[in-house]
């Protein structure tokens, strides 16, 4: 297939954010708007949809509401057009299933007539004489298509990150006993059945893991694995759930962040792994109360937790694997031997192969990531007439809320109004009680110690 006539916006990958954005685009008058998936249909972290876990943010985060509440794609119309609405207001939740919230976001997908499944994105090139992107894509069958657009947008999410130590052993021989989380409930039942395996990395998917695979010890501790959970952090930590802290996900924490030096913005993302990276404090008192049931009779559990400890090297040792391990507070080494090795070492962003197309147009940063505007737009050659954008691959310019889905809606409605040039959805930007930085204006009813150039806008309102 192919068209002559672009599309307004034709956007890559649909995974929570540029489905998102495909909800707000629906119905926008005069927007002719395409997304495009190489999955067979909608998917999200399959391997970790395991019974019982929830998501880290409130339903109110779902793919419309922060900028739309109004939409029809809200999770609130999903349960009414499920008939669960009176069972989820009798439940109390805030933090809802992840097995729902993909099943939500399915039933997103599957209604909306911009989303495409089965096209796999091979290009992205300028055509000059065009004037217009052309997306090439290739479904499984081996029909291959090619659409024009004026603007392109890219959610493609992010890869999996297996620390170096094992990368030499993610091979077909070793499949099943060494692998990342994201494929744990592939191999969740014959993991369960091993002796011993090894969960490295603390945040909310190595906690998921080493649990589920604690519960399946009976009462006394016996039967299921020998679990051990080694971190690099210097605890096993809660993630910052405070009300004043999650103002870091803010569109004011962001405005600030994106001022910053690059050096200094580096340094903060590293600091701020709590942010981001740390569990649930729920999660981590299941933990505890899992471990603490097993000491019931005068038993001890069948787990090590061993945090501040970073694996250096690793080896097969007969039918297993021997880590050699370093605790950074101690300096010191020690080994451990386990039957299977799960990588819950988070997500990065990663340049697609399908830019490649795009040559030197892509002003890359010198460590050859994106250059990200305040409306997520890339940076281009000036020869390029239309607009790229990206999302969830900005933490650099953007910071920790990125990859977070609280900002998810908000960052769409930004681009869909980049995109439409006009306001089609009036987010606001000033949100936090929060002054990230020195203070530009003086309090409302205050004589600070500094000179007002205006009064602050109430919270809320548009800027």
């Amino acid at each position: 297939m192919s068209t002559h006539t672009p599309y307004d916006l034709v956007g890559v990958g649909i995974g929570p954010f540029n489905l998102s954005l495909a909800a707000l685009a629906d119905g926008v008058d005069g927007l002719d708007a395409l997304f495009l998936d190489a999955k067979p249909a909608f998917s999200w972290h399959p391997g970790l949809l395991m019974e019982g876990t929830t998501l880290q943010v409130p339903f109110l985060a779902d793919l419309v509401t922060m900028a739309d509440p109004t939409s029809p794609w809200s999770y609130l119309n999903y349960l009414r057009s499920h008939r669960r609405m009176f069972p989820f207001f009798f439940s109390e939740r805030f933090l809802i299933p992840r097995r729902e919230y993909d099943h939500y976001c399915r039933w997103v997908a599957e209604h909306l007539p911009s989303c495409r499944f089965d096209a796999r994105v091979t290009a992205v090139e300028w055509d000059e004489s065009a004037d217009a992107f052309a997306v090439t894509h290739r479904s499984a069958d081996g029909t291959t298509g090619r659409v024009l657009a004026r603007q392109v947008v890219l959610g493609v999410g992010t890869n999996p990150v297996v620390p170096e130590a094992l990368r030499p052993l993610l091979t077909e021989e070793h499949r099943g006993r060494v692998l990342h989380s994201a494929d744990y409930r592939t191999h969740r039942e014959s993991l369960a059945a091993l002796d011993d395996v090894t969960v490295i990395g603390a945040g909310q998917s190595g906690a998921e893991v080493l649990l589920d695979l604690i519960r399946r010890q009976d009462g006394q501790g016996r039967g299921g694995p020998y679990t051990r959970w080694l971190a690099r952090t210097p605890a096993f930590a809660p993630m910052e759930y405070s009300k004043i802290g999650l103002e870091h996900f803010t569109p004011d924490y962001i405005h600030y962040f994106r001022a910053l030096p690059e050096e200094r913005r580096e340094q903060l993302v590293r600091e701020q792994w709590q942010l981001y990276k740390g569990v649930s404090a729920a999660t981590l008192g299941e933990i505890h109360d899992e471990l603490y049931e097993r000491t019931i009779g005068g038993g001890r559990p069948r787990a090590d937790l061993h945090p501040g400890t970073a694996v250096r090297a690793v080896e097969t040792d007969g039918d297993g694997y021997l880590l050699t391990c370093h605790h950074a507070q101690q300096d010191s080494e020690f080994t451990v031997r386990t039957s299977a090795i799960v990588a819950a070492t988070g997500y990065a962003a990663t340049r697609p192969a399908f830019l490649d197309a795009m040559g030197e147009l892509v002003d890359w940063d010198e460590r050859q990531r994106y250059r990200v505007d305040g409306d997520y737009r890339v940076a281009l050659d000036p020869r390029v007439g239309g607009s790229l954008y990206v999302q969830n691959a900005e933490t650099h310019t953007h910071g920790v809320g990125a990859p977070d889905l609280t900002l998810g809606a908000w960052r769409a409605a930004k681009i869909l109004n980049a995109v439409c040039g006009r306001t089609v959805l009036d987010v606001p930007e000033q949100t936090a009680w929060t002054t990230f930085g020195a203070p530009r204006t003086a309090p409302a009813h205050q004589d600070g110690p500094y000179t007002a150039e205006r009064q602050p806008d109430p919270i809320g309102s548009p800027s």
